[in-house]
């Protein structure tokens, strides 16, 4: 049981500068360990947590010296505990997370424990953003119709949240039309540093996003975490964790003039992929650190998921406080934060000598070599220089179908389909622009992009440039700051002159949430097989993600965005062909429009003023007029109507007892699915459309939903019915028991039928039937979604076979009692030579204390081939949760022991 704290002849007080104190603290310098000095600053921040949760319980002693060997320990794949200090949900990730909160009271109330122990003890701020779709663009009235339609289709979670914000304590819900999550995070909530109940100590955050991190780059130890392990670390369960590596990445130089934070991360983002940075921290540093603004470290942190980094980490700096004042935080705070990083020595300060941090492993940039780029047209690593775009869009027309690759034949690449747009005659082409889209948190929490973009704008109007009717052009602002300072500086009339109005303040467009293109368009898209394009200032770009008509997707600045709009076509070359022709008949180029970096400071510096932050902010909790008018149910348990389509009480713990069930192998289990490398979370539980034809819509329409209001999957995430259904429904899934075919189907393999995989897997239940998947390398890439865990485990799913794992995923996987297991390197079910029509045996020791974690299992077919994998349990806790049946079931037996 835990213990008083071990370390509490290290707490110190913080005095005032002014006098009197700030608070106590654990003093890392009292230590005496000279290791310290060396560590980088991110591992400093989970020694801090160690030191002061250390209880000999949830975090012992040995755990705190191995941190502070984190030299030795971290090339050892060692085990930590970590507790975050706060969880930030946003509403795709949150309705599950209240839901799954509500049904633990439940299910803690029949075992007979207190069901009000199931509370978040640590803060929880969830921000509604991923609702609002672009329904409507290109009109001054598109943020308020947006937003109706956002509330008539989301009113039932809504206020299934706001019943959430009241029923459980420590829960802050910031309403909807406020802003990103990200963005709000970055500029509101941050702490820094907590100070509760005069304890100092610094922030750390995970969320159930995986651009959690952008908030590195506010010198804040955060990164996404799946849902269910969100809910954990809320009930104050730590997060168990390998001690990371930590890859220090130099910069030196300044960006050249007119390139963008974009490019720059567009090129970190390559550079980390090609070094392999999976699991581990990285950590910025060197003199080009005082060249780059916060707000373009945030770029670069907020692309984490991209390279593959658990974080991308800017220690706080002079630059990290001014930041601080400009976002209107307190200077009493500004100099409580300083305080107590200095005296901690968690502080960098660049007018000092700096002492040498030990890195596992160094990378350089000199930020003078970067150069405009974008990336895709599928992923968000393929970074193409802007001078090579066009010779670089001919090349994905001929290569074979791939993520660099279309296979269009040489005779139809020129091919132009004629349409009529509400009267005007029309063209489209391969490579068209039809989405151009400024969204997401990457980009616009950066003024200098958001408004090099209106600067763009501006010079094109000028000129006489013009936007095609056609092209569904939008921004979607992280924030109302964004909005303030576009009309601050005057530009956003020109953005609203080429049809970038704003829509709404959410991701939009970057998670799929994009809106119908014109029905004409759309008709000529799929009736000639057009690779239409969408250009957007995202951070994702796989395919089907944006929109299901845009093959080609490309990420991009928000002034690229503006240029690609104009120019109507990713089939150019900007240096020697025009983006268009001016009023007086001459030909504009890029160079023309683009403006220099100096420009660019001008106008943020005269535009972009504290009092904007200080009263966008203070109106945020307030909401607004159709948040206020939502009327909620009172009560601490949660009234379930059996008739909603929206909020569904799950079966996670149904027939549930005090005994743990034990682990489970497979005997005689079928292949559900067969992929290949790369299946994203969006291929596992799309969070877009629901197509009609498939069985979600099916049972919607059982249930008397007009196809119009089914909204999308991500909004029906508190109803596991609907993401049974929707899991593995991506319209452009490749499955190899299917031959070639793509789409959201399998086999049924003692019949041979082709069916739904949801029908299939409900078949293989009701026949008694285990299902395992076969997969490549990076399974469950993408966003941090715990609907991919959850819903295989709902299709009876009990094995998942993979070449390797994406970190979040595969720790979803295991929080929801299905079994990651790894091919021995450079093998594959390929190697192996298996099809997935054979039957699979895996035998696991009826006892979880004979199993270790990464041990060899051995997998044996019906067709007498053989092989072993590594069981990639990768920790003891995570053995724990196996053998409860998954986490949650963890901690309410946890909570109830504890209490008897």
């Amino acid at each position: 049981m835990a213990t008083e704290n071990p370390f509490k002849s290290i707490l110190k007080t913080l005095q005032r500068p002014a006098g009197g104190e700030f608070g106590k603290y654990y003093s890392l310098p009292a230590l005496n360990d000279p290791r310290i000095d060396k560590l980088p600053y991110s591992i400093k921040i989970l020694l801090e947590s160690a030191i002061r949760n250390c209880d000999e319980f949830q975090v012992k002693s040995k755990d705190v010296e191995k941190i502070i060997d984190w030299e030795t320990t971290s090339p050892k794949q060692v085990e930590i505990p970590f507790k975050p200090a706060r969880v930030l949900l946003q509403d795709f990730t949150g309705v599950p997370a209240v839901v799954d909160l509500a049904c633990m009271r439940d299910a803690m109330n029949k075992l007979g424990g207190d069901s009000n122990k199931i509370n978040p003890l640590v803060p929880v701020d969830l921000v509604i953003d991923h609702s609002v779709q672009v329904d409507v663009a290109r009109s001054e009235n598109a943020v308020q119709a947006n937003m109706e339609f956002e509330f008539r289709r989301n009113k039932e979670r809504f206020a299934f949240l706001k019943w959430g914000s009241n029923a459980f304590h420590n829960m802050l819900v910031v309403p909807p039309g406020s802003g990103i999550v990200h963005q709000v995070n970055l500029e509101y909530l941050g702490r820094v540093v907590f100070n509760t109940n005069g304890m100092l100590y610094p922030d750390s955050v995970v969320g159930t996003d995986s651009h959690t991190t952008m908030i590195d780059g506010l010198g804040v130890a955060g990164w996404g975490v799946g849902g269910i392990e969100a809910e954990a670390a809320m009930l104050g369960q730590p997060m168990s964790m390998v001690l990371p590596g930590v890859v220090g990445f130099k910069l030196s130089g300044k960006l050249r003039d007119g390139v963008t934070a974009t490019d720059l991360v567009l090129t970190v983002t390559q550079m980390l992929r090609k070094h392999g940075v999976v699991g581990m921290f990285v950590e910025f540093y060197g003199e080009g650190m005082s060249e780059l603004s916060l707000a373009d470290r945030a770029t670069i942190a907020n692309m984490s998921p991209e390279y593959g980094a658990t974080m991308g980490f800017f220690p706080v700096d002079h630059v990290t406080l001014q930041y601080l004042k400009l976002t209107g935080r307190s200077d009493d705070t500004v100099s409580m934060i300083e305080s107590y990083l200095r005296a901690n020595k968690m502080f960098v300060d660049y007018s000092e000598p700096q002492s040498e941090r030990v890195y596992s492993s160094y990378l350089e940039l000199n930020l003078e070599e970067v150069v405009p780029c974008v990336s895709g047209p599928k992923r968000p690593h393929d970074r193409v220089p802007l001078n090579e775009m066009k010779a670089d869009w001919h090349a994905c027309l001929d290569n074979r179908v791939g993520f660099k690759g279309f296979a269009i034949p040489k005779e139809y690449q020129s091919k132009v389909a004629e349409f009529n747009f509400h009267g005007t005659p029309a063209q489209l082409r391969h490579g068209d622009v039809v989405i151009a889209a400024i969204t997401s948190c990457t980009n616009t929490s950066n003024p200098s992009v958001m408004l090099g973009a209106a600067l763009v704008a501006k010079k094109a109007c000028e000129l006489g440039l013009e936007v095609k009717p056609w092209i569904k052009t939008s921004l979607a602002p992280g924030s109302g700051v964004v909005t303030k300072y576009l009309q601050n500086s005057g530009l956003q009339k020109y953005l609203n002159h080429l049809g970038f109005h704003i829509v709404g303040y959410g991701c939009t467009t970057c998670i799929g949430n994009s809106g119908d293109i014109d029905d004409a368009v759309a008709a000529a898209i799929t009736e000639n097989d057009i690779v239409a394009a969408a250009v957007l200032s995202g951070n994702r770009n796989f395919e089907g993600r944006v929109h299901p008509l845009t093959r080609a997707n490309y990420l991009a600045s928000p002034p690229l965005v503006v240029a690609y709009a104009l120019a109507g076509s990713v089939n150019i070359d900007f240096e020697t062909e025009p983006v268009g022709v001016g009023k007086d008949g001459k030909k504009i180029f890029l160079r023309d429009i683009w403006p220099s970096s100096e420009e660019v400071a001008h106008v943020v510096q005269k535009s972009v003023l504290p009092d904007m932050f200080k009263a966008t902010y203070e109106a945020i909790t307030k909401g607004n007029p159709m948040w206020n008018h939502l009327s909620v149910p009172s009560g601490t348990l949660y009234a379930w109507d059996p008739k909603s389509t929206y909020i569904h009480e799950p079966p996670y713990f149904k027939d549930m007892t005090m005994s743990p069930p034990g682990p489970h192998g497979v005997k005689g289990a079928y292949c559900l699915l067969n992929f290949g490398d790369s299946i994203t979370t969006d291929h596992i539980s799309p969070a877009g459309s629901i197509h009609k034809d498939s069985p979600a819509a099916k049972y919607l329409m059982e249930r008397g939903v007009d196809r119009r209001d089914f909204n999308s999957y991500g909004s029906r995430r508190g109803n596991d019915e609907i993401m049974a259904r929707g899991t593995f429904a991506n319209i452009r899934l490749v499955n190899k028991l299917l031959n070639g075919e793509v789409g959201p189907k399998t086999i049924h393999i003692p019949t041979g039928e082709k069916l739904s995989v949801f029908d299939a897997a409900m078949r293989y239940q009701n026949e008694g039937h285990n299902t395992v998947i076969l997969a490549g390398a990076e399974y469950g890439s993408g966003s941090s979604r715990d609907w991919a865990a959850k819903g295989p485990m709902l299709l009876g799913v009990k094995v998942v076979i993979a070449k390797s794992f994406e970190r979040i995923h595969r720790s979803n996987l295991v929080g929801m009692g299905i079994i990651p297991l790894c091919f021995k390197p450079g093998e594959d079910a390929e190697t192996h030579g298996l099809t997935g029509h054979e039957r699979y045996t895996i035998d696991l020791p009826s006892s979880v204390s004979e199993i270790r974690p990464g041990q060899d299992v051995r997998v044996v077919t019906d067709s007498g081939k053989s092989f072993t994998c590594v069981i990639r349990f990768d920790t003891e806790v995570e053995l724990a949760y196996f053998d409860h049946g998954g986490i949650l079931q963890y901690v309410i037996r946890n909570m109830i022991s504890v209490r008897q």
